[in-house]
């Protein structure tokens, strides 16, 4: 049987300087580093695994939306609640729309703790507390 590990993933945008902004401090605050930087795309990476951001070239381009078919979301782990609950208070400080806030952090289950937000193409974020998912199966 072949095994083979995730490597990257391309999400093209809208505004290639609007979202990276978005993602650089995000990124750096999660600890992964500038990987590639080109006139029309930006990457970063952890490890072996890295996120590439390619600005759009055409000139009418649909606007993103998780609900239709294609990618709904990107996900990373932390370990801990505490820093979920770091991660909740820069955001709003950054003035990020916390989504679900009505069920902040347990938006999962009761079991999860986590939260969800959006950069600004409305590609949805999730940030969760891995050991409590694994408790809870």
């Amino acid at each position: 049987m072949m095994r083979a590990l995730f490597s990257h993933i391309e999400i093209y945008v809208e505004k290639l300087e609007r979202v990276s902004e978005f993602w650089d401090w995000f990124f750096e605050y999660i600890g992964w580093q500038r990987y590639q930087q080109w006139t029309q795309g930006r990457s970063w990476r952890y490890h072996d695994v890295y996120i590439v951001f390619v600005e759009l070239t055409t000139s009418s381009p649909v606007p993103f939306n998780r609900r239709n078919p294609g990618l709904n979301h990107l996900a990373f782990r932390v370990d801990t609640p505490q820093e979920i609950d770091e991660l909740t208070n820069l955001l709003r400080a950054k003035g990020i729309r916390i989504l679900y806030e009505d069920r902040h952090p347990h938006a999962g289950r009761p079991s999860y703790y986590g939260v969800f937000f959006a950069d600004p193409d409305g590609l949805k974020v999730e940030v969760f507390v891995d050991s409590l998912l694994k408790d809870s199966r």
